[in-house]
């Protein structure tokens, strides 16, 4: 079984998404949950889950001790799930190609710093964009910009609002993630 750690800053609908997925089977432990922001949703699931948490400011994020307390938990993969800090180049730099992320829209389109959550539907509303989608990809020194692994797409209507944009996205979020997850770890 492969440890993984998740990383969060809200809500966690992802992070639910891939513990619901691995559930039952012998393929990742969640040893870990990182988060930055104090009464974030994500942190009623890892307490459902027993899953224990590392709480984060911008100080420690960037620390040699955060790094070692990640050592600790001995990770095969680490997973942004939804957070939004760039990722320190000491973090990328110990663990190379082992650190994942989703985003809400077609990399490189609408990446970047700012490019988060509804801030992307809205843009892409906005564009008038035919069709948007989710990147899943490997994390770099810069925002959105690591290699693709997997992108899934979807439709736009005329009618759609940023907000039936998200359904949708979210929808090839939970579907998609938990899979590449399992695939980068077969």
């Amino acid at each position: 079984m492969k440890n993984i750690i998740l990383f969060a800053s809200g809500a966690g609908s992802n992070v639910q998404a891939i513990l619901d997925y691995f559930e039952g089977k012998n393929i990742a432990k969640p040893v870990a949950i990182v988060c930055n922001k104090a009464g974030a949703g994500v942190l009623n699931i890892a307490e459902k889950h027993d899953i224990p948490v590392e709480m984060i400011n911008k100080e420690r994020f960037s620390s040699e001790d955060f790094i070692n307390k990640i050592n600790t938990y001995n990770p095969d993969l680490l997973i942004l799930a939804g957070f939004l800090w760039k990722i320190p180049s000491a973090l990328v730099e110990k663990y190379p190609g082992k650190i994942i992320n989703i985003h809400p829209a077609l990399l490189p389109k609408y990446g970047g710093k700012g490019m988060y959550g509804m801030n992307v539907h809205n843009t892409v509303i906005e564009q008038k964009e035919k069709e948007s989608g989710i990147t899943i990809h490997y994390v770099n020194e810069h925002y959105d910009e690591g290699n693709v692994i997997v992108q899934a797409h979807c439709t736009i209507a005329e009618d759609d609002t940023p907000e039936m944009l998200a359904q949708n996205i979210h929808k090839l979020e939970h579907f998609y993630f938990p899979r590449a997850i399992e695939f980068l770890l077969k």
